[in-house]
């Protein structure tokens, strides 16, 4: 191995180490006790070390974001495989749903922190697109516009986790819940007109 391949690994090795100590402060105390001086703190490592690695801490929110998109992308093909239509919709939406519930910092760096990442566009991370196409592909038996579809699904499953971690919503109707998005996703491919 070369001193450059090396150098490489290394490099990679200390960004794993940030974001894993990252995720697991915010996991337990919350995001606002991940600072760049607790986090250098943790691994070992110093201040400008870790600068070297991620300009804010911002940046290691997208860090931790991305290895999220990426979890939740298996977990919801996961959640798919082996069954179709209705049963793969609900399957999903009951796998995003303990997903987010499940791993709360983990979904706010995701989905509430700033990251900088970016949706729906030309330079959208892979890691990014593979939780949509996931998402997609379970609506796709019920819909002709699969885009606008999936962003529905996505933003009521969302609406439904944000509201529920808050306790805003009662957990014991979830079911009934995604029942009833699973119908409207089913409907809206039955009053579609590509599909009369």
């Amino acid at each position: 191995m070369g001193a450059a391949e090396r150098k490489g690994r290394e490099r990679a090795e200390r960004e794993h180490r940030i974001i894993a100590a990252a995720r697991a402060i915010a996991e337990r105390e919350g995001w606002d006790a991940v600072t760049i001086r607790r986090l250098a703190d943790e691994i070992e490592y110093s201040q400008p070390v870790l600068y070297s690695h991620f300009e804010n801490k911002d940046a290691i929110v997208a860090a931790v974001a991305v290895e999220g998109f990426r979890e939740m992308a298996v977990a919801l093909r996961k959640a798919a495989s082996g069954s179709t239509g209705r049963n793969a919709l609900k399957n999903v939406a009951i796998a995003y749903l303990a997903f987010a519930l499940r791993r709360p910092a983990l979904y706010d760096a995701m989905f509430v922190l700033p990251t900088g990442l970016r949706f729906a566009e030309a330079g959208t991370r892979p890691e990014l697109r593979a939780g949509f196409e996931a998402l997609a592909a379970a609506v796709t038996p019920f819909c002709a516009d699969v885009a606008v579809v999936t962003e529905t699904f996505w933003a009521a499953l969302h609406g439904l986790a944000a509201l529920e971690r808050s306790g805003r919503i009662r957990p014991s109707a979830r079911g009934e819940r995604i029942a009833l998005v699973v119908r409207a996703i089913v409907a809206s491919g039955n009053n579609s007109p590509t599909r009369r």
